[in-house]
């Protein structure tokens, strides 16, 4: 698992069936997956993030099949694109909810628990963002992406959620498509190899899935 190989080859280099290698990957991202910081200080950046919708592993599908991997019909976000929002601050903690959409109704619920009340948000200019600020009276700080903005007063940006978005997107490639119902595992199993970083172990990884690590934190040299 910290290798990010395959069913298939997982289960060649542990001698078990595909479909056993199937279940305890699955199995040891229950808890990793619904793991995610309580709460956020500090600068907090914000952004979403998007994966191709997937039906990979069902048999009746609601549109004609892709290939492996695949690409969506229309170019930018469409239905086909399901939306992740991606939150994270400077400390390093992320968190991560998948969308049914980007409205204030969407995203509100997801964003608001996560932040303390003295938070910086840092997001690009979708309005959404604005109104939920306003409305939870937290300060907000919105770079204008579209007219080249990148950084304000040199410390208030969305560089390090978009470079962790950037990382997600890259290590997803080598599963050449993640089935839309198991797509909060792998969120999971990612912000599990971000935060414990070069520290990882299996040791490590078994504690992530048994939900140890917290008990175990003076395993983790930093």
């Amino acid at each position: 698992m910290i290798q990010g190989l395959s069913i298939r080859k997982s289960a060649d280099n542990c001698g078990i069936a595909k479909n056993t290698s199937f279940k305890w990957r699955h199995r040891f991202l229950q808890i990793p997956a619904t793991r995610q910081p309580d709460k956020m200080n500090g600068i907090v950046e914000a952004d979403e993030t998007y994966f191709l919708e997937s039906f990979k592993g069902q048999r009746r599908l609601p549109r004609s099949a892709r290939k492996r991997g695949g690409k969506a019909v229309k170019k930018g976000t469409s239905k086909e694109q399901v939306p992740v929002l991606v939150v994270r601050d400077r400390h390093g903690e992320t968190a991560n909810c998948i969308l049914h959409g980007t409205s204030t109704q969407q995203i509100e619920p997801a964003l608001i628990p996560l932040l303390n009340k003295d938070v910086i948000l840092c997001t690009d200019g979708l309005p959404t963002y604005k109104q939920i600020a306003r409305q939870a009276n937290i300060v907000h700080r919105p770079v204008n992406i579209a007219a080249g903005q990148r950084v304000i007063n040199n410390i208030y940006h969305i560089q390090n959620v978009n470079a962790y978005d950037s990382r997600l997107k890259q290590w997803m490639k080598k599963f050449h498509g993640v089935a839309t119902r198991y797509l909060g595992s792998y969120l999971g199993w990612h912000r599990m190899i971000d935060r414990l970083g070069q520290n990882i172990t299996p040791a490590l990884c078994f504690l992530s899935s048994l939900g140890k690590t917290r008990q175990f934190q003076h395993l983790i040299v930093t």
